[in-house]
């Protein structure tokens, strides 16, 4: 073997050294010596790899590849004497080379093992969601004792941005699924000669459930999401910090005006929606029905239940305060850079979109098993 070919071998004293030129041009020879190695079952062991005198990237990977995999045995290997330089292309390309996380990851995680890292990961969640409820709350009873607290510069402007500019949006979509509704239902009801019951579809379903659903989600997508950024951002440019600083609680001047303006405003959002709806349905039961406006309207005051409207509407404050503290939490939950906000936001907008659904499911429930 030429003096500089790439060597590892393990000396009397039972470390492991390397050394000579760990190089592509070598790596069959370093193969078949790292297949050779006697190495027996130990707790720690020592790799000396100052004799190396160059590197290239897949002498790199070689490199790593017998530590991991010595590591994966339970040998924990301290390696010694390897530059500065040769150590980050090392860790360079273990990062970046395929099969990589196959190799570093266990093979089996045990069932107790899986229930450690599940609660590793979630309490600590959950205690700061938590922790965020109980200043919000603490803070919602201080404002209500002391309405004088009440920023209405803030909470007017939020008003603004969450009502009434999201007034063309929230229209157009409950247009439509009146649209649709109606005119899936017609084609069904044409077939009995039940055409006036188009009104009781259209009426009940965008009152009670569609429209409150729709409107919700459409806010946590727009609004719940814009308090996340804009809360994350203030994080990373420390803002908060100074907000605190001089005396201000970032929930007070954050959270509460959010949560106020968009326990105000979603209600208001659903019954335009509702109107909307309703009226995209009339277009659809007079040209596919022929159901005229005058009797459509009649049939709504005959059918439909005031109940119904207050169910629909009775629940858009709850999914306010979802959405609210659901996006405004995420925002504080922001760490490290302005990459971070972006992820922060996609977890607020799932998030509240999920508990808006499971809250409409428990609403569904509960007044079905009150039977009203």
């Amino acid at each position: 073997m030429a003096e500089r070919d790439g060597r590892i071998w393990i000396s009397d004293d039972g470390a492991l050294h390397c050394q000579g030129d760990w190089a592509l041009s070598h790596l069959s020879s370093l193969e078949r010596q790292i297949l050779l190695l006697p190495i027996q079952e130990r707790s720690s062991l020592v790799c000396d790899a100052g004799g190396i005198a160059t590197m290239d990237t897949a002498g790199a990977w070689i490199l790593w590849r017998t530590m991991n995999q010595l590591e994966q045995k339970g040998c924990r290997v301290d390696l010694r004497g390897l530059s500065p330089d040769l150590h980050a292309l090392m860790q360079t390309a273990a990062k970046n080379w395929p099969g990589t996380e196959a190799l570093s990851r266990p093979a089996y995680l045990g069932r107790f093992e899986k229930i450690g890292r599940f609660v590793a990961h979630y309490v600590p969640l959950a205690k700061a969601a938590l922790t965020f409820l109980g200043e919000s709350s603490a803070a919602s009873i201080s404002l209500m004792l002391r309405p004088t607290q009440i920023r209405w510069r803030v909470l007017v402007h939020n008003l603004q941005i969450d009502g009434f500019n999201a007034l063309p949006i929230t229209g157009l979509l409950t247009f439509l699924m009146g649209v649709v509704i109606a005119y899936q239902g017609s084609e069904q009801l044409k077939t009995f000669g039940a055409n006036i019951f188009i009104v009781d579809l259209v009426g009940i379903s965008l009152l009670r459930e569609i429209a409150p659903l729709v409107t919700a989600i459409l806010v946590a997508g727009r609004s719940g999401s814009a308090y996340t950024a804009q809360i994350g951002t203030m994080r990373v440019t420390e803002e908060l910090d100074a907000l605190r600083t001089l005396g201000i609680s970032p929930v007070s001047l954050l959270v509460l005006p959010r949560v106020l303006a968009l326990v105000v405003s979603l209600p208001l959002l659903t019954v335009f929606a509702d109107a909307v709806g309703v009226f995209g349905g009339m277009l659809i039961a007079w040209g596919q029905l022929g159901v005229t406006f005058t009797e459509f309207l009649n049939r709504v005051e005959y059918a439909i239940a005031l109940r119904h409207y207050l169910i629909g509407i009775g629940k858009t404050p709850v999914f306010a305060v979802i959405i609210a503290l659901v996006g405004c939490h995420q925002g504080f939950q922001v760490v490290g850079g302005v990459d971070n906000v972006g992820r922060q936001t996609t977890v607020s907008v799932v998030q509240a979109i999920f508990l808006v659904i499971v809250t409409d499911a428990f609403f569904s429930i509960l007044f079905s098993w009150w039977q009203i």
